[in-house]
């Protein structure tokens, strides 16, 4: 069971993920803002994944549509489904190398920004640019930074 400390930074990290989800950004960066919410969710998968699952990702999901103000039950998809992903591949990536987790990531949250953008083409938003791929890119180039931070969280606080 997770401790009251262990919730806590969990929705936390979460909190602050979302947040940077929704900062105003100029017009010409918002093409490329790292889907934070997403890699959060990922290495919470990754670290704690008999506590944290995909019931888990689409909830935040959930949460992530309705802060965006974007069709309900976008993010929410896209996030069980890499759910899904890493739950069955966790023991894998946490073999991997930090640059061989990155690429893995890239993979993740390129799913992540199709099945959005697929989700978004059938209600008819229609978009032709592919610069909807960019902030996986940019996400996978965060990864290091982002799972080293949680990890010494996680460790701080003993969350297991």
């Amino acid at each position: 069971m997770l401790s009251m400390n262990g919730r806590l930074v969990i929705a936390l990290t979460l909190i602050a993920a979302l947040w940077i989800s929704i900062v105003p950004l100029p017009l010409w960066a918002q093409w490329g803002r790292p889907d934070l919410v997403a890699i959060v969710v990922l290495y919470w998968i990754m670290a704690l994944p008999e506590r944290v699952g995909i019931g888990f990702a689409w909830s935040v999901g959930l949460v992530q549509d309705i802060i965006e103000g974007s069709v309900l039950g976008q993010h929410a998809f896209a996030l069980a489904i890499l759910a899904y992903l890493a739950l069955i591949l966790y023991q894998r990536l946490r073999m991997f190398t930090p640059v061989q987790q990155a690429w893995v990531i890239f993979v993740f949250t390129a799913l992540n920004q199709l099945l959005c953008h697929w989700v978004q083409t059938l209600v008819g938003i229609v978009s032709f640019n592919i610069l909807f791929m960019l902030p996986a890119v940019f996400s996978a180039l965060l990864w290091p930074l982002v799972s080293v931070f949680l990890r010494m969280l996680r460790r701080s606080y003993f969350i297991t």
